[in-house]
């Protein structure tokens, strides 16, 4: 026992002088501590181990240069002196941002760049963080902004099809007799193709009701990819034309356009959200140009939908909320650009031709062209210009932008056109539109958007007149006299809330069509209890040929209310809203709602409530549950009108060179985490989202050119399982699937006891791998002959070493026992 206690104390003074060793210390250890006496009287070879605390060879490590994370990739260490130094070739340094070019004597004959050829370039391997930290003085870097990611490391991602689906429905019970039952169907197909750089996409949707039936729609189908040199993307087929100067133009064709997500976004937008107030359990419907895009359910009060796939650069969404007892609101969200400004130097371009496709998504042989440019000028102007050339249509358009600095930003354009529309005389018109942005930082305002337009009655768009030769006549109340536009957001003081305001009227010519439309509201947060109030007003006044003009006006006050449970009941909330219309009915309901399982990805809400006016009680039941292989809801809603059962399922699938992998609905970038063998390992920061029964998952959203981090949660793995490492990063281009490799041991653990043929245990610090197994994978045998080993089959053969001579090496062959996650087998085996 004492003899146990004196090696025990030394092992821990080797320790030591390892660590001192790993931190510069020069401190000799003698091995002859370490050796028995008596019948075991060998000498211990720790030769491998005394100039580093790690051998020389590949290990995988997170490379960061100057504390910026680059990539995660293996490395492999060369001893220099008493320190590991990294291989990393010169292409190397020049992707992390090297200036290589000053350093012509980097480049060595073995392919490792000589960093000691940059004064105070510094290489540190942190083992224990698995990460190879890169110190290099500013001086030898390029300059790049921050966050840039170079085009080097952009990943294309694998080959694959790709496919997202939306199907959802409703039935719909009357229980009035003037009423009839209703069931209606909604679903959406997003198929792909990734073949290297190209991602061929189409969008189609197909829809159908008792009173219709079902058909479909082809939003669109092209082929794209991105131009690197140009920081462009060439489309081909149908898409949508940029909205910076023209409205956007749906097309079929060609088109060369700038990206700006290629910059990093220290060097750069803007997306529709749309909001509205639902009386009553609605149905909400999205078009944008003349096609519906978009089919959702809502219970009464205010509601906000932010995940609208985008079809296009431009073009106004008509939103219409089909309330429970037949009525009908429609508001329009306006969908623009901020002013134009450009950093000085950069440019931004955009070239489209083609065949005009109209509403209905007809293509009727008229054909366009369409180019735009914008420069950014040194002190802090912006010039831009453009034209569109079609048969019977030719505009030109210059502006300037100028940023004010504390006044903001503006820009002031104007649009000379010559046009002749169906059964008119040509026409000359022009059109100016003023626009402004700003953030007050110091009274918490911003001015998200502020624009103003102004037509002359001979101003046609393009849009207008090619339209009016597809329907082969002229729709005059559709000639836009004026447009004015504005979103603001107020932070009130500390805790105080914030306010918003969203405004639009839109004015035609001989006053035959005007549209007004206010959002205003109120939203808080205390302790975890939010508070919402929201007004919403909406009138269009229009003149049908049929009838006289008449005008239809929406009002609508909505407060809502939350406060969490949690001090009671874990992820649970209570709530309650308010709605109120002018000239119709106040709703009151209450409610619970929550979220439940391990990773919160089934949620569930309860509401009842009561309408006056005659309306009674109404209320619902909903459930939603994202899971690995997709995301299902259901719901129940019931008033004195009808009962309506809803439904729906969402997901998506991918078909690549491993198999075909399920998943939640992917947005436009995703990664494939490859992780074989390994089950049910879930993807931090991921609701839902865990390895297949083959070890596969797709992370469903990710940044174009951005670096993202894919982690896989420890704590989601089986005791069986072992990471080599638990993070990956990818850089994926636009569209791509890029993949994310884990590789990791899957098997038994076991703590073998190695004994020879003479009774003697294996000797102290010799090496143990697997005789049947390629890769680097190993284990040092403690002082009794143990060695810890993982990932092993039923069937294991071992081969030790502890020195280069031919005596000093056996191998040992063994059966393990069967396979308990919760134990780790011990046994001893002979090594011969």
């Amino acid at each position: 026992m004492a003899e146990g206690k004196v090696r025990h104390l030394l092992l821990l003074c080797l320790i030591t002088a390892v660590i001192q060793v790993h931190h510069g210390y020069a401190v000799t250890f003698n091995p002859a501590l370490l050796e028995r006496h008596g019948l075991n009287n060998e000498a211990v070879d720790l030769s491998a181990f005394e100039h580093s605390s790690l051998l020389p060879g590949t290990y995988r490590v997170e490379i960061l240069l100057n504390q910026q994370p680059q990539e995660t990739r293996d490395v492999t260490f060369r001893q220099d002196g008493e320190d590991l130094m990294p291989c990393l070739s010169v292409e190397d340094l020049a992707r992390y941002g090297v200036n290589v070019a000053r350093y012509p004597e980097l480049q060595q004959s073995d392919d490792c760049a000589d960093l000691s050829q940059i004064n105070d370039a510094a290489a540190r391997l942190d083992m224990n963080a698995q990460r190879l930290l890169l110190s290099i003085p500013q001086a030898a870097l390029q300059y790049q902004a921050r966050e840039t990611v170079p085009p080097e490391r952009w990943d294309n991602g694998i080959n694959a099809l790709l496919l997202n689906y939306r199907f959802s429905g409703a039935h719909s019970k009357a229980l009035e007799a003037h009423r009839q039952n209703d069931d209606n169907q909604f679903l959406s197909l997003r198929p792909g193709i990734n073949i290297g750089p190209w991602r061929v996409r189409n969008y189609s949707t197909w829809s159908r009701s008792r009173q219709r039936q079902g058909d479909w729609n082809n939003l669109y189908t092209y082929a794209q990819r991105e131009i690197v040199p140009l920081q462009a993307q060439l489309t081909l087929g149908e898409s949508s034309s940029p909205s910076d100067m023209y409205d956007s133009i749906n097309f079929r064709g060609i088109q060369l356009a700038s990206d700006e997500d290629m910059l990093p976004d220290s060097l750069q937008g803007y997306a529709p959200v749309v909001r509205g107030i639902a009386r009553s359990h609605a149905q909400v419907n999205v078009y944008q140009n003349g096609q519906i895009i978009y089919q959702t359910y809502v219970a009464p009060g205010a509601f906000t939908i932010a995940d609208i796939y985008p079809t296009g650069g431009s073009g106004d969404l008509t939103v219409t909320i089909n309330e429970a007892d037949g009525s009908e609101q429609q508001l329009v969200v306006p969908f623009a650009s901020v002013p134009v400004l450009q950093r000085e130097g950069h440019i931004k371009y955009s070239l489209t031709g083609g065949e005009y496709r109209g509403y209905g998504n007809r293509h009727d042989g008229d054909l366009f062209f369409q180019a735009t440019g914008i420069i950014g000028l040194p002190q802090a102007f912006t010039l831009y210009g453009g034209t569109q050339q079609a048969e019977n249509y030719r505009s030109l358009v210059a502006g300037i932008g100028k940023n004010l600095g504390a006044l903001g930003a503006l820009s002031l354009d104007a649009t000379l056109a010559y046009s002749q529309p169906a059964h008119q005389q040509r026409s000359r018109g022009h059109a100016w539109r003023l626009r402004y942005g700003k953030n007050f930082i110091n009274i918490g305002t911003s001015v998200a958007l502020a624009g103003y337009r102004y037509a002359t009655s001979g101003f046609y768009s393009l849009n207008d007149v090619l339209e009016s030769h597809a329907r082969d006549r002229l729709w005059q109340w559709e000639q836009r006299r004026q447009r004015a536009e504005l979103t603001l957001t107020q932070n009130l003081w500390r805790q105080a809330g914030a306010l918003t305001l969203s405004a639009i009227h839109e004015q035609y010519w001989d006053d035959q069509h005007q549209t007004r439309s206010l959002n205003l509201g109120y939203n808080n947060s205390w302790q975890g209890i939010s508070v919402s109030l929201n007004y919403s007003y909406n009138r269009n006044i229009f003149k049908p040929a049929w009838r006289d003009k008449s005008a239809r006006e929406d009002q609508v006050l909505a407060l809502s209310l939350s406060v969490p449970l949690n001090r009671w009941t874990g992820h649970a909330w209570a709530s309650y809203q308010m709605n109120s219309a002018r000239h119709g009915s106040t709703s009151h309901s209450a409610g619970l709602s929550g979220t439940a399982l391990t990773d919160n990805n089934l949620s569930w809400s309860l509401r009842q409530g009561y309408t006056s006016r005659n309306e009674g009680s109404g209320g619902s039941a909903e459930i939603d549950y994202r899971g690995g292989y997709g995301e299902a809801d259901a719901g129940y809603a019931w008033d004195r009108h009808t009962r309506r059962l809803s439904y729906g399922l969402s997901g998506a699938l991918v078909a690549h060179r491993d198999g075909i992998t399920l998943s939640q609905p992917l947005g436009e970038t995703v990664a494939l985490v490859k992780a074989p063998g390994i089950a049910d390992a879930s993807v931090l920061n991921q609701t839902g989202v865990s390895t297949d029964f083959r070890g596969y998952t797709l992370v469903p959203w990710l940044r174009a050119y951005r670096v993202s981090e894919i982690m896989l949660d420890p704590l989601s793995l089986s005791d069986t399982v072992e990471l080599q490492q638990i993070s990956q990063q990818v850089v994926p281009t636009r569209g791509a699937v890029a993949r994310a490799d884990f590789s990791g041991r899957v098997g038994q653990r076991a703590l073998i006891t190695l004994l020879r043929r003479n009774g003697l245990p294996v000797p102290f610090g010799a090496t143990v791998t697997l005789a049947d197994e390629q890769g680097d994978y190993s284990s040092i045998v403690g002082d009794n002959g143990e060695v810890w080993l993982s990932g092993l089959a039923e069937q294991v053969t071992l081969q030790a070493s502890w020195s280069s001579r031919a005596d000093s090496q056996c191998r040992a062959d063994f059966t393990l026992p069967a396979a308990r996650n919760d134990i780790v087998t011990q046994l001893q085996a002979t090594c011969q």
